[in-house]
């Protein structure tokens, strides 16, 4: 598959088959992560693959209380969401069925190998992602590739301690992200709904046209 063809129709996959993944695939998928660029090349981020299906049951019951919360707030206007009610249907339905998903990939990182150059921006932190992400979208884009749904949930670092006890992972590491991987239920689409280019890409100055932006819609 062309790369741009697995970008513009890598979406988020919320309705699996209880199918397996091989081993084969799982190791094939992952080993793209290893060529994504990291700060300093100091290649900070480390994968735990869960397949077992306990885990992966107490991995659902650390995440159900969470979006449970996080609906709620939704549900009582304390979070202005904007979501439409089949978005939130389908994030329900994941979360509800998580243990379900044959593969879990838990995305760790040495925090004290992350810079964090804009700390003291008075914002939120965003530098330290960037040497942590980037394997997180070549996993992705290498699932798609061969058919796999995938999903990245960061809502699970709230529950980071319970974590990394159940996974033994050690305490120099931080929780980044939950990937789940499988053989998605429904078709993926034909491309994605984004923003035209001219929208979010501009020239010498912010809010100038990029020439050629037109052409991407």
């Amino acid at each position: 598959m062309d790369v741009i063809e697995a970008m513009e129709t890598l979406n988020a996959c919320r309705h699996y088959k209880k199918d397996p993944v091989s081993d084969q695939l799982v190791a094939k998928v992952l080993n793209s992560a290893r060529w994504a660029a990291t700060g300093s090349n100091n290649q900070p981020v480390t994968y735990v693959v869960v397949r077992d299906a306990a885990k992966r049951r107490a991995i659902h019951d650390l995440y159900q209380p969470i979006w449970d919360m996080v609906i709620k707030k939704y549900a009582s206007g304390e979070i202005k969401s904007g979501f439409a009610p089949k978005f939130l249907a389908n994030v329900d339905h994941f979360a509800r069925h998580l243990a379900d998903v044959p593969v879990m990939i838990v995305v760790c990182a040495r925090w004290q190998d992350l810079t964090a150059l804009d700390s003291n921006l008075g914002r939120t932190v965003l530098t330290p992602g960037s040497s942590i992400y980037p394997a997180v979208q070549n996993i992705m884009l290498a699932a798609r590739s061969e058919g796999l749904g995938t999903v990245l949930t960061t809502l699970l670092v709230l529950s980071e301690n319970e974590i990394k006890r159940l996974l033994n992972i050690p305490d120099e590491l931080a929780t980044a992200a939950v990937i789940t991987l499988g053989w998605p239920e429904k078709p993926f689409p034909k491309k994605l709904r984004r923003k035209p280019l001219g929208e979010v890409a501009f020239l010498d100055s912010y809010g100038a046209t990029l020439p050629e932006a037109g052409k991407y819609a």
